[in-house]
């Protein structure tokens, strides 16, 4: 049989009639995507049980399966991550053929199909023609819709502010997706639209034409930098009337004072690089002298993640580059420059009290600014207890359910640069395959007692 680059396959035992595969003979092993993965025992055998969204772009669907474990294998992805996954072995049917093939089981919410068909299962069997497509055949978007018609989850769950400024943000649009996914019913709302009554008998919300938001059940506030004071307004009037936020308006408004975070990490024992702060000029050069001399860092602090921050190699370029700040009444903070870190510092998210992903960053050679995207390149990373620790107690000292925490591995251990409460999930989520967005919408959902429903009912008892 020949076969193109993608095609239209099922997986009847898994009630999957149709799913579209992205055919990769440099991969080994097939993958299908699944979330909510829990083995149990069925008599003397292990099973295990998932759910799988089957379409492209597509949360609601929502599929729930069953199938004998027949291994546990340790399986490196694209990305270079290592990860033990659940295999099973079930019926592939394609063009009016049928034979069975292994399916590792991972979440592939980050990737562009939800099934990848290795090389070992077409071995004797097809060859590929790598220019085409579809040589199975097509399948409509009516025909799909009437294939999982019951297996499309109507949204039943919580209401959900997502406050921020662009609904086209990949961070945002998953955030929507996420929720959708789980049921809720996601609703987005830019900042600069919403306003507020302030009552102390009726205090309201409104967004504009009159809408008033009293009603959600939660918010998730993604505040850009230049609207923190109207974005801790605004979630703070959510608060008042009871409404629940991911992040509360007095952790942004910690977080984003960047000199105060600082203080207040320093002050429950997590270390940070060295750092100097000063109004006058005229200090320049003790300021230096503070952080052990040049090279050093200079960060501006109201500057967007990633920029204004510039690294002097020799004293007179820090001392240039302060004073021209200065001059144009910047605030800046000056930190020493861990050289033994090469350029390399690590993203941490953590989501209610926990590290649920982690990447590596690399800046290019010759640009310091490992933080912008132009400059820099993601990779997976194996985390130390330490580091996770530090993570996690930064997040907590400051009030944040859900925080990006940037540290860099020096001499004397991890050192904390810096925690937003804003983190960006495309990157993280695409190096690591993790689900962020979803850890965000369950925090939700645990703070407000809220269990999501399966898709279709366990049949066996699961592990104790």
């Amino acid at each position: 049989m020949i076969i193109g680059s993608e095609e239209w396959c099922a997986l009847p035992a898994l009630g999957i009639p149709a799913i579209k595969v992205r055919v990769d003979s440099g991969a080994r092993t097939s993958a299908l995507h699944a979330f909510n993965i829990k083995s149990f025992k069925r008599g003397d055998s292990l099973w295990v049980g998932f759910e799988v969204h089957p379409l492209q772009h597509n949360r609601r669907t929502i599929v729930r399966c069953e199938a004998p474990v027949i291994d546990r294998r340790l399986v490196k992805s694209s990305s270079g991550v290592a990860e033990k996954r659940y295999v099973i072995r079930t019926a592939l049917q394609h063009d009016g053929q049928s034979w069975d093939i292994e399916l590792t089981l991972t979440n592939r919410d980050s990737m562009g199909y939800r099934m990848l068909l290795g090389r070992e299962a077409m071995v004797g069997r097809v060859l590929v023609d790598p220019a085409a497509a579809f040589l199975g055949g097509e399948i409509a978007h009516e025909q799909l819709q009437s294939h999982y018609l019951d297996h499309t989850r109507e949204r039943s769950g919580l209401q959900i502010g997502l406050l921020a400024s662009n609904p086209d943000l990949p961070s945002n649009r998953r955030l929507m997706e996420a929720g959708e996914e789980r049921g809720h019913h996601m609703h987005f709302y830019d900042i600069k639209q919403c306003y507020m009554k302030l009552d102390a008998e009726t205090p309201e919300v409104h967004y504009r034409g009159g809408l008033i938001l009293n009603s959600l059940d939660a918010v998730i506030p993604r505040v850009r930098p230049d609207l923190t004071f109207y974005g801790c307004a605004l979630v703070r009037q959510f608060e008042s009337i009871g409404i629940f936020s991911l992040n509360s308006a007095e952790s942004i408004g910690s977080s984003r004072d960047k000199v105060y975070a600082l203080q207040v990490l320093l002050r429950h024992g997590l270390s940070i690089p060295v750092s100097g702060f000063a109004d006058s000029p005229i200090e320049t050069g003790e300021l230096i002298d503070m952080v052990n001399g040049a090279p050093l860092v200079v960060k501006l602090l109201e500057g967007p993640q990633g920029r204004g921050v510039v690294l002097a190699e020799t004293r007179k370029a820090g001392e240039s580059l302060i004073n021209a700040f200065k001059s144009l009444q910047a605030n800046l903070l000056v930190q020493e420059y861990i050289q033994e870190a090469e350029g390399r510092h690590m993203r941490l998210i953590v989501v209610d009290g926990k590290v649920v992903a982690a990447m590596q960053r690399q800046s290019s050679p010759g640009d310091f600014r490992s933080s912008a995207q132009r400059s820099v390149t993601a990779s997976a990373v194996k985390l130390a207890a330490a580091e996770k620790r530090l993570a996690v107690k930064a997040a907590r000292v400051l009030g944040l359910k859900v925080a990006g925490v940037d540290v860099i591995r020096s001499r004397r251990g991890p050192l904390l640069l810096e925690v937003n409460s804003s983190p960006g999930l495309e990157d993280i989520e695409e190096v690591t395959g993790k689900d962020v967005a979803g850890a965000m919408i369950s925090a939700i959902e645990r703070q407000l007692g809220w269990k999501r429903p399966l898709a279709q009912p366990l049949a066996a008892e699961p592990d104790a």
